[in-house]
């Protein structure tokens, strides 16, 4: 009950921080008024770094004849109201929105989104925007073009607490075999609910994390006929491992704990590892938010296969313009370098990880998350057949965790599922 409480007083706390983020931002947004009166919709979804930068675009709206609405709901619910937004054909209610790499690939190829490479060409040495990562430019360009401003990287990485480490003497687990040892000695841990999480509450979380297990294990999902592969011998190894995790470390109770749940359970004293988002990390340095700053440390993601990719992408997080808006284009990119700048940035880093190369300050975790960039199993493939492999992975793979069906079974039901859709889609013939 103590951790129950806990939870929901440090749930608050974090939305208070959250909702206050922007104070650090003190620079004016250097764009000249309008003629007329402009009202620039914001859509996208909360985390700290996204927030600061959701303020930046606010101080905008102090120009006048401008006016920076910004609508921050959850990940999945930000690409619903796009969808919907969009399907009837008509003009954009958004003018900006924020996406990360897979909805790059699921608007960007069909015409949803702007591409930007004119105005970059443009503003290209006024907002110096080759210091912006290749990495991140790359994540955003589809055949040539470029439909998104590179915000924030991210990649899954461990948080776990060191002092309970200490007095297990346990070793930071580099591998999931590892994680499982780890975790058969902290079940033995009286104050904490469960030793570790992944994020698999969802169909999607599962997808995201069997991308990371299937390329550690030497696949991926689609073979170059867009054939599935994700059901081979890999994919079934990969999914396997997952169960096993689930088993030694999580239970039902793990199962359901998504990675915002999880950011608090380890500042509550919950659990005592997570494998969780770099950019979810920020309140475990805060002791206003934590009752564990002190000792929660961070480490590169796991690999699921010992001495093979680690288990975490290289994602990224992108400002885009929608295709349909009838805001001018210029104004509405100007916003967004305004709020993406170096200054800005600067500030950002003290939240997130920021793209421009050029600044080198950061939080505590940025190493972790830096090793596991680097040698973690990187990006989706920009292909349109992609995301129906996703859908069915997640409409599929669930029933791994409750034991309805075997890895196999799952993986199997998902191919079959990707194959109908994929022949009804002219993917496949």
């Amino acid at each position: 009950m103590n951790n129950i409480i806990k939870t929901l007083i440090l749930s608050l706390v974090s939305m208070l921080m959250f909702a206050v983020s922007g104070i650090a931002g003190t620079k004016a947004c250097n764009i000249n008024a309008p003629n007329s009166p402009v009202e620039v919709n914001v859509i996208g979804w909360s985390f700290e770094i996204m927030d600061f930068y959701a303020d930046q675009m606010k101080k905008c709206g102090e120009v006048k004849n401008i006016d920076v609405n910004v609508q921050l709901q959850d990940f999945q619910a930000t690409k619903e109201a796009f969808r919907l937004a969009n399907a009837g054909g008509g003009d954009s209610p958004f003018d900006i929105m924020h996406v990360a790499n897979t909805g790059i690939t699921e608007f960007g190829t069909i015409g949803w989104f702007l591409p930007l490479n004119d105005l970059i060409d443009k503003y290209r040495d006024e907002y110096n925007l080759d210091d912006i990562s290749t990495t991140g430019w790359d994540g955003a360009t589809i055949d040539g073009k470029i439909y998104g401003i590179p915000a924030t990287a991210n990649t899954l990485h461990l948080a776990y607490r060191s002092d309970l480490f200490k007095k297990y003497g346990l070793k930071v687990p580099k591998n999931y075999d590892e994680v499982i040892e780890v975790c058969k000695v902290l079940k033995k841990e009286p104050s904490i609910d469960v030793p570790f999480t992944l994020d698999l509450s969802a169909g999607w979380a599962w997808e995201i994390e069997f991308l990371a297990f299937i390329r550690s294990y030497g696949s991926d999902y689609l073979n170059a006929d867009k054939t599935p592969a994700f059901n081979n011998s890999n994919g079934v190894a990969a999914a396997t491992k997952m169960k096993e995790v689930v088993d030694a470390c999580m239970g039902p109770q793990g199962l359901a704990i998504g990675y915002e749940a999880a950011e608090v359970a380890i500042n509550t004293g919950a659990q005592a590892m997570v494998h969780i988002w770099a950019s979810n990390t920020v309140s475990m340095f805060d002791p206003k938010q934590s009752d564990f700053a002190d000792v929660i440390k961070f480490a590169p993601a796991a690999a699921p296969k010992p001495g093979s990719k680690l288990g975490g992408s290289a994602w990224h997080d992108f400002y885009t313009i929608p295709a349909r808006t009838t805001k001018d284009h210029d104004l509405l990119f100007r916003i967004l370098m305004e709020s993406l700048d170096h200054d800005s940035q600067f500030g950002a880093a003290d939240m997130g990880i920021v793209t421009r190369t050029s600044i080198k300050k950061g939080l505590p975790n940025l190493p972790a998350a830096k090793e596991t960039i680097a040698n973690g199993i990187g990006i989706y493939e920009p292909n349109q057949a992609v995301q129906l492999a996703q859908a069915a992975l997640g409409n599929w793979m669930p029933f791994i965790g409750t034991g309805e069906k075997t890895p196999k079974e799952a993986l199997d039901a998902a191919a079959k599922e990707y194959i109908k859709e994929a022949k009804a889609q002219g993917f496949l013939k």
